[in-house]
């Protein structure tokens, strides 16, 4: 099979999710394609150039419009993003790092084009649409960091017990909040928190419509990804 930018950015993400950044180089990349450093750099100049494309082609499924009425389009994207993020940690940190990569203004475009469909005031719009791809992008990007910071073989839910006994035995009176939702960080799952958090904004959005908010949806609808050559 000859070589291509396909065939290297799949790669990129190879390494990206088994050796992290560091781990890509393009002698890395040459030896996994079983090629010279040379035949790559004919198709990809240099390694921000790499990781903007390994990012964009993780993120392409997950910015695509999907069939439904615009929260649930929304709801769609966000997950997908969250998830994709969930499976390659490296994305998060790459979104918060290049501003104007392609992969971001595609999401920012899908974001803002569902929020027009939405009907939310034009003067507002920009703001709503805002608050959602921040809440995205900060939320993929702190679960990213909290994944990198973790030991290999650490069970989830030993740390949040862990966390949630020191919660609990906290001066009641300084940290009386805190006591109190312990056992919920104890059992929580991040993904269902997430588009809690997703539905607020949305319900803030619907104020901005001046329309009643559609009730909040814990379930876990399936939502594909989209990842990128790496499947």
């Amino acid at each position: 099979m000859g070589l291509s930018r396909e065939r290297i950015v799949g790669a990129a993400i190879e390494l990206l999710d088994t050796d992290g950044e560091r781990g890509l180089t393009f002698r890395a990349l040459a030896a996994r394609l079983k090629t010279g450093a040379g035949a790559i750099y004919w198709h990809v100049t240099n390694k921000d150039e790499l990781l903007i494309a390994a990012t964009e082609a993780i993120l392409t499924g997950a910015a695509r419009p999907r069939a439904g009425t615009p929260e649930d389009t929304l709801r769609a994207i966000a997950l997908g993003v969250f998830d994709a993020v969930d499976e390659h940690p490296w994305v998060g940190t790459q979104l918060t790092r290049m501003q104007a990569q392609p992969a971001l203004l595609r999401l920012s475009e899908s974001i803002g084009r569902q929020v027009q469909l939405l009907g939310v005031p034009s003067a507002a719009g920009f703001d709503a649409a805002t608050a959602l791809l921040n809440y995205v992008l900060g939320v993929a990007g702190q679960n990213a960091a909290l994944a990198g910071s973790i030991e290999p073989g650490t069970i989830r839910g030993e740390v949040l017990g862990t966390m949630a006994a020191e919660w609990e035995a906290l001066d009641p009176e300084e940290f009386p909040y805190l006591r109190s939702v312990a056992p919920q960080l104890r059992d929580h799952d991040d993904r269902d928190q997430f588009l809690a958090g997703v539905d607020l904004v949305l319900a803030g959005m619907a104020t901005l419509r001046g329309v009643p908010a559609d009730p909040p949806r814990r379930a876990r609808p399936d939502v594909p990804s989209g990842h990128g050559p790496s499947q």
